[in-house]
């Protein structure tokens, strides 16, 4: 039986951002991935956006890992060659009766610490995205964009470097609970670790469950997106948010740093954690939110484009539920890193330094 300081389950860029935070301290670290390769999952499917902190209560692990994250994530960047560009960002009222959400929206950046925002008019929208329909407009300086799949491997890169042993292709099968730590087997080894960091995104409420943790529920809500066509793409020049909805932050456009346009993600609550692809939304249905952005779109102007799937903490019925961060008050070698939607790729480096501290406490 292998022995290990430091077990991690799950290498989206919450948990490599852990495990090398963890190992950086000085600690023997592993991490098992069920995917045949780190960051398949929910780092890898989503708008790519470096968030800037203000839609989040004060005082939320949402809204302070948002703010400091960023700033970290900027610094990894630049350090490591992860490619990405602090573009600026729109969330925009469409019309008057939309202005007072902007104006909460902005006090809640103001009392987040959130850098760079400004409260615009249609003037200057039009002079940035001219083709953009806004009665008034926030505009964040300091939000941004990224490219997932190479902060993923640059992590990935990182640990290695700090004698992180990544495993791949290697779900979790049990766990027992034992003196001085957890036992956790997979199809092929039995791994005994002092501290067991849950950052299984999808599937976390099932490796609780497995390590003798709280009870809790993950709520699968996929988001889809479609795409403008090759020949529309100069129509946008940046990324521009509507008011935000229930269950996500609305369906918005992303100019990546590959130039295409993206119009999403939608919010569905769905049974399946592996389902990206049944049932999708027909193209139809992004005519009307790109049109509320962009009213000159029609159904010529798009095309559909890949998916993602939230792994949410609260069901459909409630509109918001922060990070879940702790040691587990059940198993106290457990530290749960639950719930980690958006802002979670934003927010990466900073869940990381927390992890390790509780960390810190056990091992």
């Amino acid at each position: 039986m292998e022995q290990i300081d430091t077990l991690v389950i799950g290498a989206g860029v919450v948990g490599l951002a852990a495990a090398l935070a963890v190992a950086r301290r000085g600690h023997t670290v592993c991490v098992l991935e069920r995917e045949p390769r780190p960051g398949m999952g929910t780092s890898t499917h989503n708008s790519q956006v470096i968030h800037g902190g203000m839609y989040y209560p004060a005082g939320s692990l949402k809204a302070r890992h948002c703010v400091a994250g960023a700033r970290m994530l900027y610094d990894f960047c630049e350090t490591h060659g992860v490619p990405h560009r602090r573009s600026g960002k729109f969330i925009v009222a469409t019309d008057d009766h939309e202005i007072p959400v902007l104006e909460h929206i902005y006090a809640r950046g103001q009392a987040n610490g959130v850098e760079g925002l400004q409260m615009v008019d249609s003037a200057f929208v039009a002079k940035h995205e001219p083709n953009v329909r806004a009665a008034a407009a926030i505009f964040s300086a300091n939000t941004g964009i990224l490219e997932a799949e190479a902060l993923v491997k640059t992590l990935a890169r990182l640990c290695v470097e700090q004698d992180v042993a990544l495993l791949p292709s290697t779900a979790v099968v049990g766990a027992d609970v034992q003196q001085g730590g957890i036992r956790v087997r997979t199809g092929a080894e039995t791994i005994h670790a002092r501290a067991v960091v849950n950052a299984a995104g999808l599937y976390a409420d099932d490796i609780s469950a497995m390590c003798g943790g709280t009870a809790f529920t993950i709520y699968p809500c996929r988001g889809e997106y479609a795409e403008l066509v090759p020949s529309r793409r100069a129509m946008v020049n940046g990324l521009v948010y509507p008011v935000p909805h229930t269950h996500g932050l609305g369906v918005h456009l992303s100019k990546t740093l590959h130039g295409n346009v993206t119009l999403g993600p939608t919010a569905r609550y769905q049974d399946r954690k592996d389902d990206y692809e049944g049932d999708r939304l027909p193209l139809e249905d992004f005519v009307e939110p790109a049109q509320k952005l962009l009213p000159w779109v029609t159904l010529a102007d798009l095309r559909l484009g890949g998916s993602g799937i939230r792994a949410k903490i609260h069901p459909p019925n409630e509109s918001f539920a922060d990070f879940m961060i702790e040691r587990d008050s059940m198993s106290p070698r457990l530290v749960q890193v639950a719930g980690i939607e958006s802002p979670g790729l934003t927010s990466c480096l900073a869940i990381g330094a927390h992890v390790a501290s509780l960390v810190e406490e056990i091992v």
